[in-house]
């Protein structure tokens, strides 16, 4: 009787180790490699946000610069600080979101970037007394001159710093007290830049995003 033949075991070739090496290679790395990935598109569209409202405010500033102590519309409502927020708006623009930005602060400084009060005493960003006039996300409508309109989606919270009571005199002939030559004027911009991907959610990063600010000022046009 022929003995019994029994099946014979096949070792695993060198390509089916190698395949298999490779598989567990790529397991490894990809995960580091999508961090690696998210964590440059948020830098990316974090500087975007970072330079999108350092060049509004720039843009706002010199806006404000020029208009001056442009008067009240009929509507009771600040005609310069809407140009501002209109250039603010336009400036911000894709890949960053005018809809991200938190807050908009109009304010008199000095030349050092201290913000004064109303009587133009140095302050602190935020008193009571502060000569700002502030906007959060809303909804203004000012009336030009010649009777067309702007709308521009802020609204304001602070009224402290209103365009008439900006001086643009160079001896401060005619403006209120405590201005005594041309108001230095400050644009300062609040920006939510959101999380974009799920980034957060792998390295355990909680809240909304990263909130920027960025500001900027310039000595008003003189009137002479």
């Amino acid at each position: 009787m022929a003995p019994s033949q029994r099946p014979s075991r096949q070792r695993p070739g060198p390509r089916t180790r190698q395949a298999g090496q490779s598989l567990v290679e790529f397991s490894l790395v990809i995960p580091l490699f999508l961090v690696l990935l998210m964590g440059v598109i948020e830098f990316a569209f974090l500087m975007n946000g970072q330079l999108s409202i350092n060049y509004a405010t720039r843009d706002g500033s010199l806006i404000a610069a020029e208009a001056g102590n442009a008067g009240l519309d009929a509507s009771n409502d600040d005609l310069a600080d809407c140009v501002i927020l209109q250039k603010i708006q336009q400036d911000v623009t894709a890949p960053a979101n005018v809809a991200n930005i938190t807050q908009i602060q109009i304010y008199w400084t000095n030349s050092t970037g201290q913000p004064l009060d109303t009587s133009g005493a140095v302050t602190t960003f935020g008193s009571s007394t502060q000569a700002v006039d502030m906007y959060v996300p809303g909804s203004t409508t000012c009336t030009y001159p010649d009777s067309t309109t702007i709308t521009v989606p802020f609204k304001e919270t602070t009224a402290n710093y209103a365009s008439s009571n900006r001086c643009n005199a160079i001896l401060g002939t005619g403006c209120q007290a405590g201005h005594t030559g041309l108001d230095t004027i400050g644009v300062l911009v609040t920006y939510n830049d959101t999380w974009k991907t799920p980034l957060h959610n792998l390295i355990g990063l909680m809240g909304s995003g990263w909130n920027l600010t960025q500001s900027n000022l310039m000595r008003m046009e003189p009137v002479l």
